[in-house]
């Protein structure tokens, strides 16, 4: 069983660390800029975007859990008609978000409080990343797919290639053709549009025989698709509790001061690392258990939690110690700004402590999302957010940024409390 995870972990956590160290690049390049203004520029338009992103996160993990389920069947016909559902959903909800993006944008920066000239910059950089919306859903509906049929390959190929063009992109427009923030976001958008040309290719060169053998491509299964609905639906609503809780620690970061917000985006992406590179275990988690559940083979689903969890808290272990021993080299990584540093290292207890509490979360996430037990990780996820932090934000906001953090980790821990009190009934249980 450590082999069958490590085989699809290891493939996980080198496309998804791949995510952050963009992200990274991204704040290293506007935290040496003259001002802290284009740095606020991307952590406010990066978050809204990203609550787009992530909100449509479904196409991905509605697709994992149904796919890798079809697989342990032997119903190849299956997994073909769950991505066709799948992309008709990515289209549809991508001309969505271009047609109605003015709209979006008012409401979004509406919420988000910030000063006028980080709200203009941050709004170039959000208008330029929402035309990558029909690339970005399609890449993360491919993403999907082929982590259900057990190919971590793939999405490693398609993560560490679309990044990899994108930091050299975003380093050229910033530091040759002298742009800002505004460059940061070009270069985004040229390398999804890319990473969807590269996934095509992919999926014709190893499932071409999967379009020889349907009957018709142009024909949906109406039963397929409700299904594909409801689980999304349920996915949607938890993500949105989810990232919505990310912007409103944005938004209350940026009303503390520019220099705040800048230390909390920078504290944030250290969060964020450890999540895209532990996340690489719950992906292998949503393929094992997905596959496990359509076999019917409950013995090994137990197997697969219980060794994910153990190699999940190796690797927060890990990087907890890391943050502790070298947290203010690692800050001075991302800004040379000598305020900005000031500001964070009080905070970094959180980054320390962050790694072990969140790794409950993290890996129920995948078992959940491979069982397709959605509507019980979606009400998990509302009542951690409604009813623990928003009121622990109210609580202790007198505490100023330590009770916004301390905020948050009240939040994941609730979810991974909740999620492993509800497990035993809802994913080890044969129904």
């Amino acid at each position: 069983m450590n082999k069958e995870i490590l085989r699809l972990a290891i493939p996980n956590i080198a496309s998804n660390i791949s995510v952050p160290m963009l992200s990274a690049v991204d704040l290293i390049l506007m935290g040496h800029l003259s001002t802290e203004k284009h740095l606020g520029a991307v952590a406010i338009g990066g978050i809204i975007f990203s609550v787009i992103d992530w909100g449509f996160g479904f196409l991905r993990m509605s697709s994992t859990g149904m796919v890798a389920q079809a697989y342990g069947e032997g119903n190849s016909e299956r997994c073909l008609s769950i991505l066709k559902v799948a992309l008709l959903f990515a289209f549809t909800s991508s001309i969505f978000l271009v047609v109605f993006f003015p709209i979006i944008a008012e409401i979004s920066f509406r919420l988000i409080e910030a000063s006028s000239e980080v709200e203009q910059l941050a709004k170039v950089y959000f208008r330029i990343c929402i035309l990558a919306a029909p690339a970005t859903l399609a890449l993360r509906t491919f993403h999907g797919w082929f982590l259900g049929l057990q190919n971590a390959q793939y999405p490693m190929i398609l993560a560490i290639a679309v990044n990899s063009l994108n930091i050299v992109l975003n380093v050229l427009f910033v530091k040759v053709f002298q742009m800002k923030s505004d460059g940061v976001a070009l270069g985004t958008a040229c390398a999804q549009y890319f990473g969807l040309f590269l996934a095509i290719t992919l999926f014709l060169y190893r499932y071409g025989k999967f379009l020889r053998n349907t009957p018709s491509l142009m024909t949906l299964d109406l039963s397929l698709l409700s299904q594909f609905y409801i689980i999304s639906r349920d996915i949607f609503i938890r993500t949105l509790c989810l990232v919505s809780s990310h912007a409103f620690f944005t938004s209350k970061s940026a009303l503390i001061s520019d220099t705040i917000l800048a230390a909390n985006a920078i504290l944030l992406q250290l969060i964020t690392f450890v999540a895209y590179a532990v996340d690489g275990f719950a992906f292998a988690t949503e393929s094992l258990v997905g596959k496990y559940k359509g076999a019917h083979d409950y013995i090994n689903l137990k197997l697969t939690v219980k060794y994910a969890f153990l190699w999940a808290y190796i690797f927060g272990c890990f990087f907890s110690l890391t943050f502790l021993i070298a947290g203010e080299n690692i800050l001075h990584l991302f800004t040379n700004q000598e305020g900005i540093i000031t500001q964070a290292s009080p905070y970094m207890i959180w980054i320390v402590l962050a790694p072990i509490i969140n790794i409950a979360p993290y890996i129920w996430d995948g078992v959940f999302l491979g069982a397709t037990a959605a509507q019980t990780m979606r009400n998990a996820m509302v009542f951690s957010t409604l009813c623990i932090f928003l009121p622990s934000y109210y609580i202790f906001s007198p505490y100023g940024n330590h009770g916004l953090w301390f905020s948050l980790t009240l939040l994941n821990i609730a979810r991974g409390a909740s999620l492993s009190l509800l497990a035993p009934k809802h994913i080890f249980k044969n129904h």
